[in-house]
């Protein structure tokens, strides 16, 4: 059994209005029109932890305010819990953060035999499976969407997560096959020979 892991860090909830230097310049577009107030805070910010069964395309996410070791670990344990148990080697593909090699993930793997983690190489993130997962996931959660609270997000990620997991399919490396129709027999010109007729 395969574990791909990996955090799409972070998401941020801000809110989208003009830039100061357009709105003082750009009056309103009617009389009596008043100004949207502008707003450039970022409201709230998190880290959504990732894991990957390739061979069924079943996922897991969860949020966290941070990241942490500890956060890696307590993530590590529902990964644990989520995967069946009749699974007795799980290899778990990681990028090199430091969180992922403190003692709290050593004490987990002490724990837990069955694990054993793969760090990925440095500057080869296309290796890790999860990787082009976490832009579908984007898309179906965040695409064209407004986020007021980092609450809003989270509930937009488990959404996405539950609709993943309902259609899921195995997921492989490469692009996907597009399915090929059979061309018909009939006329058509021979390779090299275009010059040859009349």
């Amino acid at each position: 059994m395969m574990i791909w892991r990996s955090k799409q860090c972070p998401l941020v909830s801000k809110s989208m209005s003009r830039p100061p230097e357009l709105s003082s310049r750009i009056p309103p577009t009617y009389p009596g029109a008043t100004e949207p107030e502008i707003d450039y805070g970022r409201r709230d910010k998190g880290y959504i932890y990732g894991a990957l069964q390739p061979i069924n395309g079943q996922t897991l996410t969860e949020p966290y305010e941070h990241r942490s070791a500890v956060l890696w670990a307590d993530f590590l344990e529902k990964v644990d819990v989520w995967i069946p148990k009749h699974y007795q080697n799980v290899y778990a593909i990681v990028d090199n953060l430091s969180a992922h090699r403190a003692s709290d993930v050593l004490l987990f793997s002490l724990d837990h035999p069955r694990w054993e983690f793969v760090f990925q190489p440095k500057y080869a993130a296309y290796l890790n499976l999860l990787e082009p997962w976490w832009k579908i996931l984007r898309s179906l959660a965040l695409k064209g969407r407004r986020f007021e609270s980092w609450d809003e997000i989270c509930a937009a990620i488990a959404s996405a997560t539950n609709y993943w997991n309902r259609h899921r399919h195995p997921f492989q490396w490469g692009r996907r096959r597009r399915h090929r129709q059979r061309r018909q027999p009939g006329i058509a010109a021979v390779p090299g020979v275009r010059g040859l007729a009349g």
